[in-house]
């Protein structure tokens, strides 16, 4: 995989949750360690305490990170993924949101509502070359 990767990974980590499940499940499954993570603590709309994590990977690790993503997903999720790059894709950057529960039994499965972001940028010079590429950046592993 020869792209210039940048991954951004954005958490909302609420009180009823461990956030230690998270640091574990991101750092057995990815290889990404919790002092990679950026920690915020704010409150919600009702005054309820709330986490949020963030972590932005480069280069090499951002290339091992969308290589272990798509060995954990299936053939299904990989042929989604480039079905939806169009939708997905804003300014060179895909998105696309991850069951947090889901993660934290070791599983990938997507989900809009309640998730962890995923935003994996490369430089893309023109428009109509978009799904080219994130379908070459996609089909790396599989």
């Amino acid at each position: 995989m020869d792209a210039k990767l940048e991954v951004t990974i954005d958490v909302i980590v609420h009180a009823t949750e461990d956030i230690s499940k998270f640091f574990e499940s991101f750092e057995e499954m990815f290889e990404i360690k919790q002092e990679g993570f950026t920690v915020e603590h704010t409150t919600g709309h009702f005054e309820n305490p709330i986490t949020l994590l963030n972590v932005k990977i480069e280069k090499t690790q951002a290339q091992k990170f969308v290589g272990k993503l798509i060995q954990l997903l299936s053939k299904d999720q990989i042929n989604e993924m480039i079905q939806e790059i169009e939708e997905r894709t804003v300014d060179s950057t895909f998105h696309i949101r991850l069951d947090k529960q889901e993660l934290i039994k070791g599983n990938l499965m997507f989900k809009e509502k309640d998730a962890i972001k995923l935003k994996i940028h490369t430089p893309i010079y023109n428009k109509k070359d978009t799904v080219k590429i994130f379908s070459k950046i996609f089909q790396f592993v599989n």
